[in-house]
């Protein structure tokens, strides 16, 4: 008995150690298929080999996304692994107080220090000695522990680009006004990178963000041939990727992580509710900001106990808004309050099935779009928002249930994976063996 207990206790004391020890011959490689949902991966001629074979050799699970169901926010939760209320991201990028008309703008070009209110697990792997690489992911822009960064404004000036270009990977053509270029252009540059890195530097956590998808879904709808041919395109991505790790000798040593940030839905109406309010005599003094299913409402709180009663009455009747959420409804939603954060808006407008909200200032007050359209931005607790979570590799058992999870539980599953410590994260590793 006393040999089994010190077996035991030796056990778990490696256990231990490996937990808390930095892997540095250890990569974690997570790629993130923006716009992806979940119920997609439900149609079985869905053309994504690379995928259904991750899925059968590893850890297959469908993941809760947060609020806002909208890519900035959601990919800030994976890497700090708190939610929005926390992190601070609402929209893609800060929204920032304009002292004028509008109001509030969005910018996404703020610095990751000045963006980003919490720590983050790449943070915590590059203090801990290991390497770090991001290539198009967000709210990381001149990041100071992201070893190697490929900014999705890429430019013959980046630093890894620079280096590419010299071995003859990609033109500087290539990153030339690299934002005007198609996106699914963009994506197989970044997929490059991605490939590059790992063969030539074996970053010990390497984050990629992939857009085709998430772009084909907004102008075309979910679902449909065009977004079909977007994920067979990503799945080919996906393949590109996990045959550079075979390649580089790294897959007994590497995890691969593919997931998405939100889900999809169509819609055939649009809700305009500066029409609305500028009707009732509030256009001037009520702005508000479209993020899909959902939108924020801006006004200024100084006139609040007269404004926002004006408004909800305003708005409480218009065709297509399911419900408007105050302030007091803000923290079961995981995010902060309006005196907590200069960012938060006074009220939350929740769009209804079938309808998305439009910043539009004239027309009618709804109105069909120009074309099949999808959205995202809708409350996370919306089945169709919900997001994939795939892992297959070193640390992970084919077939294990990891049962309910959510995007801030990817952090903490990555710090786990490289014996890092992280713990500021509010998730919980996922259960992968």
């Amino acid at each position: 008995m006393k040999l089994a207990l010190k077996l035991i206790a030796v056990f778990a004391l490696s256990v231990l150690v490996f937990a808390q020890t930095p892997a540095k011959d250890h990569m974690v490689v997570v790629i993130s298929l923006d716009g992806l949902p979940a119920y997609a991966l439900d149609d079985p001629r869905l053309p994504i080999p690379t995928l259904r074979r991750l899925m059968k050799e590893g850890v297959y699970a469908r993941m809760t996304s947060i609020n806002p169901t909208v890519t900035w926010p959601v990919h800030t939760s994976m890497v700090t692994g708190v939610l929005a209320g926390e992190h601070g991201l609402l929209a893609n990028g800060t929204i920032l107080k304009t002292g004028s008309w509008p109001p509030v703008k969005v910018d996404p070009m703020l610095d990751k220090e000045k963006m980003v209110h919490a720590p983050t697990v790449y943070d915590a792997v590059f203090r801990a000695g290991l390497t770090t690489a991001q290539i198009d992911w967000v709210a990381i822009n001149n990041a100071p522990t992201i070893t190697y960064p490929f900014s999705e404004w890429a430019s013959p000036a980046g630093p890894v680009e620079r280096e590419m270009i010299a071995k003859g990977v990609i033109t500087a053509a290539d990153v030339e006004s690299f934002s005007k270029a198609n996106i699914a252009f963009r994506d197989q540059i970044w997929t490059t990178a991605a490939v590059y890195l790992i063969h030539e530097h074996k970053p010990n956590l390497l984050l990629l963000h992939l857009l085709t998808l998430d772009s084909v879904s907004h102008g075309s709808g979910p679902a449909g041939l065009p977004a079909t041919a977007a994920t067979a395109f990503l799945d080919g991505c996906v393949a590109r990727v996990a045959a550079a790790i075979r390649d580089a000798g790294m897959s007994d040593r590497t995890t691969l992580i593919v997931v998405s940030d939100h889900g999809f839905k169509g819609y055939t109406k649009q809700v305009r509710p500066a029409v609305a309010l500028a009707a009732a005599g509030l256009g001037d003094k009520v702005y508000v900001l479209p993020e899909g299913g959902s939108a924020y409402v801006y006004l200024d709180q100084s006139q609040a106990a007269e404004l926002v009663p004006k408004t909800i009455q305003t708005l409480e009747g218009v065709e297509g808004i399911e419900r408007i959420i105050a302030p007091g409804g803000f923290s079961a939603l995981g995010l902060a309050q309006p005196d907590q954060d200069p960012q938060m808006y006074q009220l939350l407008l929740v769009a209804k099935d079938g309808y998305a909200f439009s910043g539009a200032t004239g027309g009618p007050v709804t109105a069909a779009p120009p074309q099949r359209a999808g959205a995202h931005g809708y409350l996370a607790t919306d089945a169709q928002m919900d997001v994939i979570f795939i892992a297959a590799g070193r640390g992970v058992r084919a077939g294990v249930d990891p049962g309910r999870i959510s995007v801030i539980d990817i952090a903490p599953t990555i710090a786990n994976l490289l014996g890092v410590k992280f713990p500021s994260a509010k998730g919980k590793p996922i259960r992968v063996q």
